[in-house]
């Protein structure tokens, strides 16, 4: 049935597709209602997220020379150069169509490449895994699923899959913090998987699940609160969104989080935005302030304390495909 006009969730979804922020409404339009590319609102949102909101100001912000804001990579400094404007773009609905994007995309490509022929490549063109799987993911999200380069960075994140689950980051070994492999797979079309891209999936989902995507180690408090941009950071609606992309949200070790989300809504039916990364509490956070010419510069499309429509969105999609509270679980795909 139609949900009423005061109900807290027709409220959610009314101020997400207000025409000010077109890449919400595009994002809301096809990954919450369903609606379809020939869709007439559809199209008239994609054109104008190239326009006006969030995607059209950075793209307004692109130097001449390729990127924006580059050092010595495109990947510094952190958080203004042309990686982090790229993760954040491939979330705000452009795509490789419009040829300003598909430039920058071949930019930072040809930036961070690899020997081996993939992406999340440092100077020496060895790849770094959540550089690789965070730059595999916006670009699928772009438009560049069938890449070559996408698809080699896939085959060696798969190879570089943990036996026993998961991924580590900086070899300190695998961890919940390790997250972006998957993301990177829970945006590319599984008649694309390989079987052991498939195995090493369902291995890295089940070392989620298995911690009921939080527990390792004592209490972190960053884990419990929402973030944008969220970079390489992790938090359990990053987890959420990622495993239920993944076929996973009627998984019952998904419980403890689903009841954190819940908890966190707004009585206007939204989520608010509740830190802006660098995290000054955490252990890098003070490494930074005890290396201030390497602290980075945060960057952020909304306000952290205030109703957030990238949060929203994500919470509306995750609670959408889980099983309602105290029902019975759901089937996964």
């Amino acid at each position: 049935m139609p949900r009423s006009s005061a109900d807290p969730t027709a409220k959610a979804v009314a101020w997400l597709l207000e025409k000010e922020q077109p890449s919400m409404r595009l994002r809301t339009l096809t990954e919450l209602l369903g609606r379809s590319e020939r869709d007439p609102e559809v199209r008239e949102a994609r054109q104008g997220a190239l326009e006006t909101g969030w995607a059209r100001k950075i793209l307004s912000r692109r130097s001449p020379s390729g990127g924006w804001d580059d050092g010595n990579s495109t990947y510094m400094p952190k958080f203004t150069s042309t990686n982090w404007m790229m993760l954040v773009l491939s979330e705000l609905g452009v795509t490789r169509a419009d040829p300003a994007v598909r430039d920058a995309c071949e930019y930072w490509m040809e930036d961070l490449s690899t020997r081996d022929g993939g992406l999340g490549g440092n100077s020496k063109g060895t790849p770094h895994y959540c550089v690789a799987a965070n730059q595999a993911r916006a670009l699928i999200r772009m438009g560049y699923a069938d890449d070559r380069r996408v698809r080699r960075t896939l085959e060696w994140l798969t190879e570089t899959s943990d036996p026993k689950g998961g991924w580590s980051c900086w070899g300190v070994g695998r961890n919940l913090d390790s997250w972006e492999a998957l993301s990177a797979f829970a945006v590319y079309p599984r008649t694309k998987w390989s079987p052991s891209m498939r195995s090493a999936v369902e291995r890295g989902a089940e070392f989620f699940l298995s911690r009921e995507l939080h527990r390792q180690g004592g209490p972190y408090s960053p884990w419990f609160r929402t973030h944008y941009p969220v970079h390489y950071y992790y938090d359990l609606l990053v987890g959420l969104d990622f495993l239920t992309a993944l076929g996973y949200a009627g998984d019952p070790r998904m419980q403890h989080a689903l009841t954190w989300l819940r908890s966190r809504r707004r009585p206007a039916g939204v989520w608010n935005l509740d830190a802006v990364h660098p995290d000054v509490d955490s252990a890098e956070g003070r490494w930074y302030s005890a290396h201030p010419n390497r602290r980075p510069t945060p960057f952020a499309l909304e306000k952290a304390g205030r109703p957030s429509k990238m949060i929203t969105l994500t919470a509306l999609k995750v609670l959408s495909a889980a099983p309602s509270a105290g029902s019975e679980e759901r089937e996964r795909p």
